[in-house]
Order: C-alpha cells, then structure tokens, then sequence
C-alpha cells in the first residue's frame, strides 16, 4: 500500500499538521497556459484535472493586501473554526480521523486539528485526499484510510461552499464506493463557510473572505491541485500533486496557520457563543446558492452552471487560474473583496454591481468553445 507524502519533502507544513495521500508528480511538467488549458477544457478535449494552470504570482501590492486581510481576519477565522471544530466534536464525538479536501481544505483541517489540541487537549489524525469534480474521491486514498482508521470515525473537512458541486460529489462518490464493496464512510462534509447553505456542519453561513483562498500554493502548503492523469496516475495509484519548492521565497502557508492560531484564546467565548447559535438554528441544507446560481445562469445566457463560481473563494480562484469573464458584487466598495476588485483590474476584468446578488460576489467563467 501506498505511504502518505508528509513536509518538509513534499508540501511546506510540518510532518504532524497532514499527511497527503498523493502520489508526487514534482518532476513531471504539467502547467499549461490558462487560456490554452480553458479551451481544452471547454472543448471536452481535456478534463481540468489532467493538467494543472501555470500559478498567477499576483505583484507586491496584492501580496501586502494580502498581510492586511490576515490581519484583519484572523479573528473572525479563528471563531470559525472553534465553531465548525467543537460543533464535529459535539456530534462525532473525540475518537475522529479529520480528512481534508485538497487542497483548499487543507489549511482548514490543519487549523481545526489545531483547535482542537490546543484547546482541547486532543491529538488528531489529519490527511489530505483528492476529489475531482466529475471523477469522484480517491478511492485509493479511502482504501488507506479504511485500513487504517475506523472509516464511520472519518470527518471530510473543506473551506467553503459555493454552489455545493463538491459536496455533492462527496456524498455520490462515497456511496458508490461503499455500493461496491468498500467500507462506509460519513459522507457529512465540515466546512468553515457555508453560504450556499449546503451543508449542516459549518463554522458560519456568511460569505465572508477566507485568507486562505487568497493566493495559490504559497498559501496551501506549496502544492498544487490535484491531478488525475491516466497516463499518470494506475489503478493503484494515489490521485497526483506537485511541489512548487521552487516559490518558498513567497510562501506564506504556515504563517497564515501561526496568525490565525494565535486566536483561538481569545474568541473561545466567541466561538462557544456561535456554536450554541448554530446548534439552535436550521441546519439543513436547502441549497439556496445553487438555485441563486441557475438564476445568474440564466440572466446572463451562460452555457453552463459550472462557469458560474459564486461566493468570496471562488470569485477569487476564478480570478486566480481561470479565464474570467467577469465579476458581480453585491456592493462595489465591500471590503471582504478589496482584494478581488484588485486581481480584476490587473487582469482586465469588468466588475458588474448587482444589488440583489445572493452572495458578496460571483466569478463567471469565460466561454470560449
């Protein structure tokens, strides 16, 4: 069986905070330019996780932008995640194996593992897995995991959801893995953000900016997305990443886990306050973002729903290694996306207010078939 690949030689968090339960792809040249990989893409001619987009660098002023919205955050993520952490720990109990979505569920799941024993006393185990949307989990990885760990004991953690593709791409996945003879995993997803209401374990409902969707790699632990190549990646194969060893100079991946971390004293009572707030509410999901999304769909002649990214992190990824056609905000001037009015203008893209807007703000993908 396959071993993880942990720091400092693959990825740039300590050995302790996650395991990836991916194959090393390093050596093997996979970027292609953005707007040849969105034709590809398009096209049908390629899956997006065949290849990966050459990273965006965004300049210095987007960098410094990028420290004051750590700064300005750091309490609002850290309340966050005691929410999402303490409220799997009411339900699921201590006895828990936390899965991370890569990779933007992995400076969460770190930061909840975290939480966890610094303010619990608890000692958690934490890997990263891929999910491809429209290819489904790993199932290598949940073969590991299954011979490892209680499978039922399996928290699968994300940042955020947007319109809940890959939340639903979970729960069919891990059905027809158990449908054809594999262990039963809880396909329940935890998640720091839910504004497309989604899901019911969640550290807030609002689309708020995440400091962590901000930037690429350097904010993920120096890897890549992931990739499902068959040319790449056997039957018995983990799903691939690579390494940008090469960006440690801009690495901010564990500094944005120090800031945040260095919270978690001082909301405890915050973060108490908001579970209670959550244990209280509705928490079934009613999927209200996607049916906002079908309406942006269609207000705007767009092909497809999978060009519509709504929300603050997929705004910014749209804006960060896709071709975007343009962005809606609900109100131009919010700061939860100076940062993407920033990214927008430097690559020439039209901001459009909408005051009816469902989240802060949405991406919209180019078509270009």
């Amino acid at each position: 069986m396959n071993e993880p690949l942990v720091g400092p030689e693959f990825g740039s968090y300590a050995p302790g905070e996650v395991k990836w339960l991916l194959k090393d792809l390093s050596h093997v040249d996979l970027e292609a330019d953005v707007s040849v990989r969105e034709k590809r893409i398009q096209s049908g001619e390629a899956h997006y996780a065949e290849s990966l987009p050459i990273e965006y660098q965004p300049d210095q002023a987007y960098r410094d932008l990028f420290e004051t919205v750590l700064a300005e955050s750091a309490p609002r993520l850290a309340r966050a995640v005691g929410t999402v952490m303490d409220l799997v720990l009411a339900e699921r109990g201590s006895d828990i194996t936390l899965v991370s979505l890569a990779r933007a569920g992995t400076p969460i799941g770190i930061l909840m593992r975290r939480w966890a024993q610094q303010t619990r006393g608890l000692t958690l185990p934490h890997y990263a897995v891929s999910i491809v949307r429209g290819k489904g989990i790993d199932s290598v990885a949940l073969d590991y995991l299954a011979h490892h760990h209680d499978s039922e004991n399996v928290v699968f953690v994300d940042g955020w959801t947007g319109k809940g593709a890959i939340a639903r791409e979970l729960d069919t996945a891990l059905t027809e893995y158990h449908e054809a003879g594999g262990a039963k995993f809880d396909s329940d997803l935890a998640v720091l953000a839910d504004p497309g209401h989604c899901v019911r374990t969640y550290g807030t409902r609002d689309d708020f900016l995440i400091a962590s969707a901000c930037l690429n790699s350097t904010v993920s632990g120096l890897v890549s997305r992931t990739v499902l190549n068959d040319t790449l990646i056997g039957p018995g194969d983990f799903h691939g990443a690579k390494f940008y060893a090469d960006l440690a100079d801009v690495d901010v991946s564990n500094r944005l886990l120090d800031v945040v971390s260095a919270e978690f004293d001082s909301v405890r009572g915050a973060a108490a306050d908001s579970l209670a707030a959550v244990l209280d509410s509705g928490r079934t999901p009613t999927w209200a973002g996607w049916e906002s999304v079908e309406k942006v769909q269609a207000e705007y002649g767009i092909s497809t729903v999978n060009f519509v990214k709504p929300g603050v992190g997929e705004t910014t990824r749209v804006l960060l290694r896709r071709l975007p056609w343009k962005v809606l905000v609900r109100e131009l001037e919010a700061p939860e996306h100076a940062h993407i009015r920033l990214l927008a203008q430097a690559r020439g893209v039209p901001v459009e207010v909408v005051p009816d807007l469902a989240y802060s703000c949405v991406g919209l993908i180019k078509d270009i078939t």
